[in-house]
């Protein structure tokens, strides 16, 4: 019989089944859950606004899942829909839906069950975002504020209104694309590109920092196109500064030349620097280096069943 098909990354789902192995060893068996959240993004995930004209409660489901169907380009019977009512008045019904293609859904269960998980609740990567920093930033720092999660495959913008209504845009060009363009430009290596941007190496000058901002062009143009188009939908509020944070946030220069091209404050952000939030003192230097990476994760971490 042929092997069995392989959806996800035996890599990866080996390097996630040894973290729980390795964090149920150094808990001596007190971690014991196996219950897992997981995140999706992409262009096969779409979060979008809905308003209706007043309509039962009982007939919501079904409305929303025509404008998806409508509005969605997955194809009918083709996606997961679910939606969260806002509210509904005599005048309209208005809420938000979020709609992921079977494929997506499916394979992020097979990488929890071959990483012996079970995937208990499947969130959206931008409203994990959200719900992170709006429990652990100051209201001053929510104001006028979007957040951008720079990872290796996919760029998040996402954004809050004073409705609560999430704006949420996913991009293809993140950074493992602006780590390929800058390698084809300069003839450095990957491994060597890495080294520079993310280590203690001094060797990033001029001629490197001219390539990451060319590489980042695309990236730049999308976030700038995305805000402008929210900035449509949004009179009343002006976006005025950006928190990123994700795999590529850090890398040297990219805050500075993200906040030069767009115009506006860019800051790096990093949830595990807020209170509410106990670091114990021997991973604190993990979380102080790397915690800008895992914004989605811990946003995903908050999620609880029921």
């Amino acid at each position: 019989t042929p092997p069995k098909q392989r959806f996800v990354d035996g890599n990866l789902t080996k390097t996630i089944h040894d973290c729980f192995t390795m964090t149920r060893l150094r808990s001596r068996n007190k971690f014991k859950t196996k219950l897992a959240v997981c995140g999706v993004s992409g262009p096969e995930v779409a979060v979008r606004d809905y308003e209706f004209p007043p309509l039962p409660e009982n007939e919501i489901e079904s409305a929303v899942t025509l404008e998806a169907e409508l509005v969605c380009p997955f194809g009918a019977g083709q996606m997961v829909v679910d939606y969260q009512l806002l509210s509904n008045s005599d005048e309209k019904s208005k809420g938000i839906y979020v709609a992921a293609t079977n494929s997506v859904v499916t394979n992020k269960q097979q990488l929890a069950k071959e990483a012996g998980l079970k995937c208990v609740i499947i969130d959206i990567d931008g409203l994990a975002l959200l719900n992170c920093f709006s429990n652990l930033v100051s209201e001053e720092d929510k104001a006028a504020s979007a957040i951008l999660n720079i990872g290796g495959s996919y760029t998040t913008l996402a954004i809050l209104n004073n409705e609560g209504r999430p704006f949420i845009r996913d991009t293809d060009c993140a950074g493992n694309y602006i780590i390929e363009q800058i390698s084809k430009d300069t003839n450095i290596t990957r491994e060597n590109l890495l080294s520079i941007l993310f280590g203690d190496s001094s060797d990033m000058n001029d001629e490197l920092g001219s390539s990451l901002e060319r590489a980042s062009a695309r990236l730049v143009t999308g976030v700038s196109e995305a805000l402008r188009f929210y900035a449509t939908q949004e009179k009343t509020i002006t976006i005025r500064k950006i928190f990123i944070c994700g795999g590529f946030a850090s890398a040297k220069g990219f805050a500075e030349l993200l906040s030069r091209r767009l115009g506006m404050d860019v800051f790096l952000w990093n949830p595990f620097n807020s209170k509410k939030f106990q670091v114990p003192k021997k991973y604190k230097d993990i979380f102080d280096k790397s915690g800008p990476t895992f914004a989605v994760a811990a946003g995903l971490a908050m999620r609880s069943i029921g």
